[in-house]
């Protein structure tokens, strides 16, 4: 198994685990349920997804200071989780509503020019 394949199978392990099912439960108790960057805008909208500030990896699959601890967390909505994870990406854009978008990589030269 290549270290690429190791990766998304280690994280499904660990998003089905019991601590992780805890943990995500506790923390989204402790903000109300809420996404904190759109309340962080006056917007209330219900959180679905708890990011990882900082991203699961094969390096860290085994560090509950990453995968378990409050202070890496955050509450988002399924808008604000795809703008977190597109906003590097050339190839798509998340649009004024949260939906994800193909950008045209080859635009017509006459708009180019």
């Amino acid at each position: 198994m290549s270290m690429k394949s190791e990766a998304p199978e280690a994280q499904k392990r660990f998003y089905r685990s019991k601590e992780w099912q805890h943990c995500r439960k506790e923390y989204l108790a402790s903000v109300g349920g809420l996404c904190e960057r759109c309340e962080a805008r006056g917007i209330i909208r219900p959180a679905k997804i708890v990011h990882h500030k900082e991203y699961i990896s094969l390096c860290n699959i085994t560090d509950p200071a990453v995968l378990l601890a409050h202070d890496n967390l955050e509450a988002l909505c399924q808008e604000c989780h795809n703008a977190e994870h597109f906003k590097n990406n050339k190839r798509y854009r998340v649009d004024e509503f949260g939906r994800v978008e193909c950008r045209d990589v080859n635009p017509p030269i006459s708009s180019v020019i």
